[in-house]
């Protein structure tokens, strides 16, 4: 654990007790997850008794999918590998592990320590940057996990299309963040805070940026401001618990940014290339088409975007890709109904942000654009399990069945009433439109009936 610690420290200046809140209790939780359920997850599934196949056994056999590559980035090298690699164990995958050159330290330990508690045969680590990347995205892989951005993904899908290798991706994104009016405005200037400076902002599902009615802005403000001055009394550049960028590429990217922003800088904005520190900052006013809108952050960076009500931050954030996270303050039931019932995201919180990261037995993962498929606990077990269908289908079943062989498709007649499904129960009133769904779903049935009767009386009257 120490020998972790240290390494994100050296390469992201990240405090101890941050990596192991958010990386190794993560990582660990995933792994013990993983380990007090593979024997239920691995077993066959029986699927539902049906009389036309239950003699013959049918169940769905978990089968590793094969040898997975695993690609992911700097800012959370720890989870981002371990959790998805306790997840291709359990499923039987053997894995490749490529970690980011952006952490040196990093990858230079998991690849020492892959090898000493796994088996090298099966597990390894390949260091390396982009020439190593693409040649190991020119082999046949059976699954990729590849976590990162959307640019390089592209990359990656291409590769993979080559040789039709199933891919899953999770993109981040500019996930928003909708304050209602109604809210505990000390709860969410201390939850919005630390979800923007954990890291330094270096999280796929950080806040990107906040949607908020312009007379609850100044409040929203100044709450946000207490909330920093709590956590970095003599500010974020001292302080021990704050990360700094990543490298100076990603430091030049995000201040310039800043530096064309049309927004009001209301806080921070200072930045030392030296020590790639960037300031947490707050931008007020900030439209659509500003620098800061333009591309994910990935910074401590925070634009506030000023709206009239809910209904336009709601066209704001449908107007722009789905995100692989959004969250929503209020104490309002209708509010944070109509915020989660018109949008589309990876996940959506409610008076909290980032958590559900950390919680067992959820999926991570996003949505179009912010990914595609999901991890952690069993949903990183199901990535790498490819699902067999298998029967064993007796001799005497032939005869019992009289399956409706060429030469028998005139006997076939009497077990008809087995192999095709019968309708839904019939629900009570007439199944008329806007009767409920049953009541529809019904009146669907009743015309596909009516019109096969109608199809077979024709065919009667033609081969009378």
């Amino acid at each position: 654990m120490p020998a972790i610690q240290e390494a994100l420290a050296r390469d992201l200046g990240r405090n101890y007790v941050e990596t192991s809140i958010l990386e190794l209790g993560n990582s660990l939780g995933d792994a013990k997850t993983v380990y007090d359920n593979v024997s239920k997850w691995a077993k066959p599934d029986s699927i539902p008794w049906q009389l036309n196949w239950f003699a013959m056994g049918p169940k769905v056999r978990k089968e590793p999918k094969g040898v997975a590559l695993i690609i992911f980035p700097f800012n959370y090298p720890v989870w981002l590998s371990l959790g998805p690699l306790a997840g291709a164990i359990a499923a039987g995958c053997a894995v490749v592990l490529k970690p980011s050159e952006l952490t040196p330290a990093y990858s230079a330990l998991i690849a020492e320590l892959i090898p000493k508690y796994l088996d090298p045969e099966l597990y390894t680590v390949v260091n390396g940057a982009v020439p190593q990347s693409t040649k190991l995205l020119e082999l046949p892989w059976d699954h990729i996990l590849y976590t990162g951005g959307g640019r390089v993904a592209r990359i990656v899908l291409t590769a993979a299309a080559k040789t039709l290798t199933p891919v899953s991706t999770e993109l981040g994104g500019k996930s928003p963040v909708v304050i209602d009016s109604n809210c505990d405005l000390k709860v969410v200037g201390k939850r919005l805070m630390w979800g923007k400076t954990a890291n330094a902002g270096q999280t796929c599902v950080a806040p990107d940026y906040v949607l908020v009615e312009k007379s609850f802005a100044p409040a929203l403000v100044q709450a946000c401001k207490d909330a920093l001055k709590e956590f970095y009394p003599d500010g974020a550049e001292k302080s021990d618990s704050f990360s700094h960028m990543i490298s100076a590429g990603h430091f030049d990217r995000l201040k310039g940014l800043i530096d064309n922003t049309k927004g009001e800088i209301v806080y921070g904005g200072g930045a030392n290339k030296d020590t790639l520190f960037i300031e947490p900052t707050l931008v007020l006013g900030v439209d659509a088409n500003d620098s800061l809108m333009s591309e994910e952050l990935f910074g401590p960076v925070l634009p506030i975007v000023l709206v009239k009500d809910v209904d336009e931050a709601i066209d704001f954030i449908n107007a722009r890709d789905h995100p692989l996270a959004l969250y929503v303050f209020s104490k309002s039931s209708a509010f944070k109904a109509k915020v989660l019932d018109n949008t589309q995201s990876g996940a959506a919180l409610v008076n909290d942000v980032l958590v559900h990261a950390l919680v067992e037995g959820f999926p991570f993962g996003g949505i179009g654009p912010s990914g595609s498929g999901a991890h952690k606990g069993k949903f990183g077990f199901d990535m790498f399990t490819h699902l067999r269908p298998t029967l064993d289908s007796p001799s005497w079943v032939e005869d019992a069945h009289e399956l409706p062989l060429p030469s028998l498709h005139a006997k076939a007649r009497n077990i008809e009433w087995m192999m095709v499904p019968s309708l839904p129960a019939r629900p009570s009133g007439l199944p008329l439109v806007g009767g409920g769904k049953t009541a529809n779903r019904w009146g669907v049935w009743l015309l596909i009936a009516a019109a096969a009767a109608g199809v077979g009386l024709i065919r009667a009257r033609r081969s009378a």
